[in-house]
């Protein structure tokens, strides 16, 4: 069965989970320690991973540690929770998502007013916990519209009382409306307010589309994500055979049998690795089920052939689409075609075979009438091969095989001539490594399965993590602070640039890929690039390490301090200016300042009255402080004086000011 899977475009995570994430990944970045108020975000996954780089989860500020930064979970906090830590003197970082952060102070304002607040949400939930404590004065929570008609019977609140009425940004969208209905019928003076956040409502909208013309639904998510488990209420609803899931790992092939259109969708919370992992997986159960069996092709041999006889043949011509041999022992000539060489479908025949050489071969057919035979050298192969393979299942050995081809779901490699199927979760050490880097190269792996009607499948993956093991530990054995190493650059951040040191990362932050000032990695390094860094710090304990790229024979200091000296005239440009002067650049890397009692021969009430940004001009160099990296220039050294005008009292205090702020 040709079965499709569709993704949700609004699968993963939205602008407050990134945000969170991203805040607590800069610290650590910083060299930062941190702890986080509760689970950052409700992805059991991703909050293990911090865990493993060191984030710590505390319940109240009371249990940070000396040193530590406390992170805000994106859910919010109660107004106590920041009290307490400003009142403890603990520096926090609030990750608050800005569309909660607008709830807390919408029922904070009505609080004041003496309004009475309506919540639409789970009262357990992190994030109501904390709208509720913004609040001032009464508040109530409903989870359901016969919890809010409760409210009304019993009399909790009038049609008198002036109300304010928020959602948690994570509500079920149909049911908000439906209790909107109710507000707006029986509350007139009610002020609702939409705060159901755009990310959530577009997210269950797409579900509901999607779900009505799928016949599975895979909702991923951590299972105590309210926006995820709303999704998959919303998918149930029009899909029966909608499955809850958190990882890949917990993907059934009974979950997606049997299905034409499978259709995703995942929470707020849950990341792209994660969403990618399943999606691989799918394509993984999807591809075992369709592939042709290796039974199949013996199948195929069999009913194909004559005669189950072995025969050998003489290579008589070799063309690049088949073999012509004399076989030995019978009057008919022999051919075999380029599919029947070799399972490689990448195979040069010209290359791999040459007139005189000696093939095993399986006969295939027998035309009489024309004297020829059709032949066979991969079912051979295969057939002889078949023993190997049960031998190396059996002893677990590490066997080699070539990659012919990236098919769906994973690669295929040859071994002894059996079709080995090793899926894309088992074929690399990490899942972002490409696969296509694989085709047409050896690659090491053991037999893992061989599964109904003798299908073969490998992994290399276990094989490679005890290679990196073992690259590790001498790595971490013989460095130390100063060593030069060439790595590869695996990927970029904001904040810096991750290097593949031979199965170690470590990260050279953006002030120490160049001398000059840059806003981005990408405008010095590309994912990919080999570069020769050096080992600026190491943390043992936390595996983590610090790189320098910067080369010291670049930097602009020694390179100024080698081409210029005090009084010398510099041919500078204008970056950027201030009210107390200018500043020019007098190489890559150093500005200048040009005071403004410098600029010109005579008093100017601004910069901007005689430079302009990109201009160019002559000045000289008056002073150079190498410690503080500091360079001071005058175009007015280069001007003649005019005549002394005696200035006021109030014009002196304002250039002392000005002098004061330079410096």
């Amino acid at each position: 069965m040709d079965t499709k899977v569709k993704l949700a475009e609004t699968a993963g995570f939205c602008f407050g989970v990134d945000r969170a994430v991203n805040m607590v990944g800069q610290l650590l970045a910083e060299g930062k320690k941190v702890a986080t108020l509760g689970p950052i975000i409700h992805n059991p996954q991703l909050v293990e991973q911090l865990s493993r780089q060191g984030v710590r989860i505390v319940e109240s500020p009371c249990e940070v540690q000396s040193g530590e930064v406390l992170v805000l979970r994106s859910h919010g906090v109660p107004k106590s929770v920041t009290d307490k830590a400003e009142q403890l003197g603990i520096p926090y970082a609030d990750a608050t998502c800005p569309f909660v952060a607008k709830i807390h102070k919408i029922v904070a304002l009505a609080g004041a007013e003496g309004r009475t607040v309506l919540i639409a949400g789970d009262r357990e939930h992190k994030e109501v916990v904390g709208i509720i404590g913004h609040c001032i004065g009464k508040v109530l929570a409903f989870d359901t519209l016969e919890e809010l008609e409760d409210l009304s019977k019993n009399g909790e609140i009038s049609v008198s009382e002036p109300l304010t009425v928020v959602s948690q940004t994570t509500f079920n969208t149909e049911l908000w409306k439906k209790c909107q209905n109710f507000l707006k019928k029986h509350y007139t003076n009610a002020k609702i307010f939409d705060t159901i956040c755009n990310a959530t409502s577009k997210r269950q909208q797409e579900a509901s589309d999607l779900s009505r013309s799928c016949d599975v639904m895979v909702v991923i998510g951590g299972r105590h994500s309210s926006n995820t488990r709303k999704l998959y209420e919303v998918c149930r609803k029009h899909c029966d055979r909608t499955v809850f899931i958190e990882s890949s790992e917990e993907l059934k092939k009974e979950d997606i049998a049997n299905a034409s259109l499978i259709g995703v969708v995942a929470g707020a919370s849950t990341p792209s690795g994660i969403i990618k992992e399943v999606i691989n997986t799918m394509d993984e159960i999807l591809t075992l089920n369709d592939e042709m069996t290796f039974e199949e092709m013996l199948n195929a041999t069999e009913s194909a052939s004559n005669t189950d006889q072995k025969v050998k043949g003489i290579v008589l011509s070799v063309s690049p689409t088949e073999i012509q041999v004399d076989i030995v022992g019978r009057k008919h000539t022999g051919y075999i075609t380029a599919s029947e060489f070799s399972s490689d479908a990448n195979i040069k025949l010209t290359e791999a075979v040459k007139v005189g050489d000696e093939l095993d071969l399986i006969i295939m057919r027998t035309n009489d009438q024309e004297g020829t035979m059709m032949l066979s050298k991969k079912r051979f192969d295969a057939i002889a091969g078949w023993d190997k393979v049960l031998a190396a299942k059996e002893s677990n050995e590490i066997i080699e095989g070539t990659v012919s081809d990236v098919v769906k779901g994973g690669v295929v490699a040859f071994y002894e001539g059996i079709r080995v199927f090793i899926p894309a979760s088992q074929a690399t050490l990490s899942r972002n490594d490409s696969l296509e880097a694989l085709k047409g190269k050896p690659l090491s792996f053991r037999i893992i399965e061989i599964g109904p009607r003798r299908r073969v499948i490998g992994s290399a993956r276990a094989i490679l993590k005890e290679q990196k093991a073992e690259a590790t530990e001498k790595f971490w054995a013989n460095v130390a602070v100063g060593d030069r190493i060439t790595g590869t650059v695996k990927s970029l951040t904001g904040y810096g640039a991750f290097v593949d040191l031979g199965g170690v990362d470590g990260m050279v932050h953006i002030s120490e890929l160049s001398w000059e000032r840059i806003k981005n990695p990408s405008e010095v390094v590309a994912v990919g690039d080999t570069i020769e860094v050096y080992i600026k710090a190491i943390d043992e304990e936390k595996k983590k390490i610090s790189l320098g790229y910067k080369k010291a024979d670049e930097n602009p200091w020694e390179i100024f301090k080698a081409k210029f000296a005090v009084g010398d005239v510099a041919t500078v440009k204008i970056v950027s200016m201030t009210a107390y002067g200018a500043f020019a650049k007098v190489i890559p890397g150093i500005d200048g300042l040009i005071h403004i009692s410098q600029i010109a021969n005579r008093r100017i009430e601004k910069p901007a009255d005689e430079l302009k940004v990109g201009q160019e001009v002559e000045a000289k160099i008056i002073d150079v402080d190498f410690d503080k990296k500091r360079v001071s220039l005058s175009i007015r050294a280069l001007l003649p004086e005019e005549p002394a005008v005696e200035e006021t009292a109030e014009e002196a205090v304002a250039e002392t000011a000005n002098e004061e702020a330079a410096e």
